[in-house]
């Protein structure tokens, strides 16, 4: 078990969906990962529900705000969302939601990055972010998938201090973003073998203890298997959606890390 009691400035630190139809989706995931899905919250909070393992908050569902498809949102943790805004700004980004407190929780913002990509900035307060990562049911992985990696990388140099540093992935050219000598999350450049009209964004990866079990798992729930599972350098992974559409990765790590 690997429990966070705060994470690093710059750090990826939530995830949340936002989904047409918030009920099913907490009984999809519920299923799939064993969560137990606490009851929506009050009308102030959109009516937002937690998935939680063993008690611990892993992620977060509530009401599709944006149009189009279903979508998981990547956080990254902050000390200052003004701030942080102002220099995504200055980097070449665009603020799709000004900073804005959310209760007592935590205050939050929405950005695109240059090449489009959404992503949200989390300052916490009483809520740190997923207390419980890297194990089966939890968040394991954060990966852009753009396709302006120079003008990306840019960007998250100037907002979050991010470097870019190569990496072999099974002859495939892999990008790591770290802070000093921790490493944070991924990104891989679209090419043609991607749909041209997916747009640049951030995926979310859950780990599993088993992904085969798992993708098989996901369709008998009424969910979907883009990728079936195949083996990658860190594990097994597979590309999945829920009922609703929105799409995520599955992985069996090779080694689980902290």
């Amino acid at each position: 078990m690997v429990q966070k009691t705060s994470y690093l400035p710059g750090t990826p630190n939530w995830v949340d969906l936002g989904s047409p139809d918030p009920d099913a989706a907490a009984e999809f995931y519920a299923e799939l990962f064993g969560w137990e899905v606490s009851e929506p919250g009050p009308p102030e909070s959109g009516s937002y529900r937690m998935g939680l393992l063993r008690g611990l908050p892993v992620a977060g569902i509530g009401a599709q705000q944006a149009p189009g498809p279903p979508y998981w949102t990547t956080y990254v943790s902050v000390t200052d969302a003004d701030l942080t805004a102002k220099e995504a700004r200055a980097a070449g980004g665009q603020v799709l939601m000004e900073p804005m407190d959310v209760m007592e929780f935590g205050r939050m913002a929405v950005f695109t990055d240059p090449g489009g990509a959404a992503f949200s900035v989390w300052q916490p307060k009483q809520h740190i972010g997923a207390s419980l990562v890297n194990e089966p049911g939890a968040l394991t992985w954060n990966e852009l998938l753009t396709r302006d990696a120079d003008s990306v990388t840019s960007f998250y140099g100037s907002v979050f201090g991010w470097t870019a540093s190569p990496l072999s992935m099974g002859g495939s050219e892999y990008t790591e973003w770290k802070i000093g000598d921790a490493t944070v999350g991924g990104m891989m450049q679209m090419d043609d073998n991607f749909p041209p009209d997916l747009p640049p964004h951030w995926m979310v990866y859950f780990a599993v203890a088993d992904a085969d079990a798992s993708a098989k798992k996901v369709t008998e729930l009424g969910g979907a298997v883009h990728q079936p599972p195949m083996d990658i350098p860190p594990g097994r992974f597979a590309l999945v959606a829920d009922p609703q559409g929105a799409m995520f990765s599955i992985i069996a790590l090779t080694n689980a890390a902290g």
